[in-house]
């Protein structure tokens, strides 16, 4: 019989959400986290420098569908908790290769729940009752409102437009499945849209600092009018921790920052930041530099999280406002230069340049 420790088995660590659940992890907690990523793109062990040589912290670099490195990973530490955050995001990049999320968000999320099952089938009594293995997912799961639609809740039903959401939703369903059929402690968490330290450079936000502050276009989708709820990453993490604390096996709980926001205000208000941090004469205010370019295909309109349930269950509200958050985030991508370029690979720009500069010119 396999007797549970005290260590958490962290997949996707050294991503952007991953990285600062780790580091809020080994701050707050004092447990070891084993940290499972490949280090594809946005995976960087940069990220995690802060906790160099921290005893606690140890980064394995392999992949969730790998059974065999998954299992031998259970046994040799025997985790509590699995927080599974690995997948790929992008959805601009699920359009042009669906496979690669297939294959991560899909088949890496059966790998894991299956090893799990089998680790947790051999556990003593009191191991399988405080064992968690919790899913994080995404609010795209659920499609897209209208202006006037109540926000998504945990009954929503799934509704994916893009194969990025279509794969979380796939990931989601086998979660609930194995609740449902096996018994093992999940839960999920859908969250909406993140932003703050560490976010690879091709999302909106860091894209449009680094953008601004270089005087490079910016480009915006289609009229800039599709909404998102913006969640600070710190907040994110943090109510991650209340759902393995204080979570009920078997629930779903959405995650949001109760900060809507149209994508056009986002680029302005990142610009007049930009402006204040980094003033440039020669280049005027940034918002000169907004460009409007070809929408994405399928490009939801907006969403919207209720996060009532997670308020009134286990007692967790982000703390962040928006306008406070976003200028930490500014001040944080504008203040670490060396972590931006250490990104910055050639296959970034390829990406760039294939996904932006081509929508600008068509």
């Amino acid at each position: 019989m396999t007797i549970m420790g005290n260590a958490i088995l962290v997949t996707g660590g050294a991503g952007f959400i991953g990285s600062n659940f780790v580091l809020q992890w080994i701050k707050n907690s004092g447990t070891a986290v084993v940290n499972l990523d490949l280090l594809t793109y946005a995976g960087n062990p940069g990220n995690l420098a802060e906790i160099a040589g921290d005893s606690r912290h140890q980064l394995v670099r392999g992949d969730i569908c790998d059974a065999e490195l998954v299992a031998a990973l259970l046994r040799e530490h025997r985790p509590r908790v699995i927080v599974h955050f690995a997948a790929e995001s992008h959805v601009d990049r699920s359009i042009v290769d669906p496979g690669a999320f297939i294959r991560t968000n899909v088949q890496g999320t059966f790998t894991l729940l299956e090893q799990a099952k089998l680790y947790w089938s051999e556990l003593d009594d009191a191991g399988r009752r405080e064992f968690r293995f919790l899913h994080v997912s995404t609010d795209e799961v659920y499609g897209t409102l209208e202006a006037e639609d109540p926000a998504f809740s945990e009954t929503t039903a799934y509704a994916p437009n893009s194969p990025y959401a279509a794969s979380k939703a796939a990931s989601d369903h086998l979660a609930r499945a194995y609740f449902h059929t096996y018994g093992l402690p999940v839960l999920t968490t859908n969250c909406s849209n993140n932003y703050g330290p560490f976010q690879f450079l091709e999302k909106l936000i860091p894209l449009v600092i680094l953008n601004a502050l270089e005087g490079r276009n910016l480009p915006v989708y289609g009229d800039g009018g599709n909404v998102r709820d913006w969640l600070f990453v710190e907040d994110h993490c943090s109510a991650i921790r209340a759902v393995i604390d204080r979570g009920r096996a078997g629930e779903t709980y959405n995650i949001g920052g109760n900060s809507e926001r149209k994508n056009l205000d986002v680029v302005t208000s990142i610009c007049d930041i930009v402006d204040e941090l980094r003033p440039d004469a020669a280049l005027g205010p940034r918002r000169k530099l907004i460009t409007f370019v070809t929408d994405r295909p399928g490009h939801d309109r907006r969403y919207a999280i209720d996060a009532s349930k997670i308020g009134r269950e286990l007692g967790w509200r982000p703390e962040e406002k928006f306008d406070s958050g976003l200028y930490k985030t500014v001040a944080w991508y504008l203040d670490h230069g060396s972590w931006v370029q250490s990104v910055r690979t050639g296959a970034y720009r390829e990406w760039i340049r294939k996904n932006y500069e081509e929508r600008i010119q068509s």
